[in-house]
C-alpha cells in the first residue's frame, strides 16, 4: 500500500479541493477561508467568509461559486466579493457541504440533514448509521434556482459528474454507498441506482478518473480507495491520518490530493491545526467534473 506525503499543513478542517487553472483550491471550515496553492504547497488566501465554506466550482464564466454551510446558501463571486447565488434553505437542513458544478453551470448540493455530531456524541456511531433523518440533494440552476434533485438521500456529499455530462455519482455518507444517476438535458435526474456497496467504509469527498473509476476519502479510515463501478478495490493508498476529501489535478490530471485531519468533530478541529493536503502520483487522470 504506497503511502502519500505531505503537501500542506497547519490547515483546520478542508474541504472541497478543486484543481482550477494550475492550482489546487479547497475550503479551510474554520479558517473560514477559500484557499488555494501551487505544487510546491505555497497557500494564498482568495476569499475569507463569515462562515464556513464548503464545496467550490465554476461558472462557465468562470464566476466561483461556494458553499456558505451554516448559511445554507450557495455564493457567487462578483467583482472580487462573494454574493448570494441561490439560498437552499427551503431543502437543505442543518448544515449545506460538497457541491458539483457541471458544464452548463448547475450545482448540486448536499446537506448534514441534521446535526450529525450531536447525534454521534448521544447515541454512538453504529446507532446514527443504523437510523438516521434523509434529506434532499439540491438543484441550483444558472439562474439561482432551486430544485430537489432528489429526496430520501443519506448524507449526501461528494460528487462527480462524468465526462459525457450524463451520469451523476454521488456519495451517501451514512448509507455507506455511492449512488448514480442518469441526467437529462435540463439537469434532472432519474434511474436512481446503487453503483457501488462500500460495505464498513464511510465515503465522504470523491473524484472520478479517466477510466470512469472513482476514487473515495474514507471518513473513518487513513486511506483513499479508488473503487470500480460495483465496488471492487483497485488501489488503496494510505494517509497519515483520516481522509476526508480528494481530487486528482496537477500538470497531466495524475497527481492525487488528499485532505485528511485529525477527527471531523467540529470541537476536536475547530481548535487544532491538524488538517493537511496530502499528495501521491496515480497512473489515470482525472476526468468529469469537478
Amino acid at each position: 500500500m504506497p503511502n502519500a506525503t505531505t503537501l500542506i499543513e497547519g490547515l483546520y478542517f478542508g474541504e472541497g479541493p478543486r484543481w482550477h487553472k494550475g492550482r489546487l483550491w479547497f475550503s479551510d471550515f474554520y479558517d473560514h477561508a477559500v484557499k488555494s496553492s501551487d505544487l510546491s504547497g505555497k497557500v494564498r488566501i482568495e476569499h475569507q467568509l463569515d462562515d464556513q465554506p464548503s464545496g467550490l466550482g465554476w461558472l462557465p464564466n468562470g464566476q466561483l461559486l461556494v458553499v456558505s454551510m451554516k448559511a445554507l446558501k450557495v455564493l457567487r463571486e462578483e467583482n472580487g466579493a462573494l454574493v448570494p447565488h441561490a439560498d437552499l434553505s427551503q431543502y437543505a437542513k442543518h448544515l449545506c457541504n460538497d457541491m458539483v458544478v457541471d458544464g452548463q453551470g448547475r450545482a448540486y448540493v448536499g446537506n448534514f440533514g441534521f446535526d450529525l455530531d450531536e447525534h454521534m456524541a448521544t447515541r454512538g456511531v453504529e446507532a446514527v448509521l443504523a437510523d438516521h433523518p434523509a434529506t434532499h440533494l439540491v438543484r441550483v440552476d444558472l439562474d439561482g434556482s432551486v430544485h430537489v434533485a432528489s429526496d430520501d438521500m443519506h448524507f449526501p456529499n461528494g460528487s462527480v459528474i462524468t465526462a459525457d455530462g450524463k451520469t451523476l455519482i454521488i456519495a451517501e455518507t451514512l448509507a455507506m454507498r455511492l449512488s448514480a444517476f442518469d441526467i437529462d438535458a435540463h439537469g434532472h435526474l432519474s434511474n436512481r441506482r446503487v453503483w457501488a456497496e462500500l460495505g464498513l467504509f464511510a465515503p465522504d469527498g470523491i473524484c472520478l478518473d479517466a477510466d470512469n473509476n472513482v476514487w473515495v476519502a474514507n471518513a473513518l479510515a487513513t486511506e483513499c480507495v479508488l473503487f470500480a463501478e460495483g465496488g471492487g478495490r483497485l488501489q488503496t493508498i494510505e494517509t497519515s491520518q483520516n481522509c476526508y476529501a480528494c481530487m486528482l489535478g496537477g500538470d497531466d490530471g495524475r497527481d492525487l490530493f488528499m485532505i485528511t485531519a485529525k477527527d471531523s468533530d467540529h470541537t476536536v478541529v475547530s481548535a487544532q491545526r491538524t488538517g493537511k493536503i496530502e499528495t501521491i502520483r496515480v497512473e489515470v487522470p482525472g476526468a468529469g467534473w469537478p
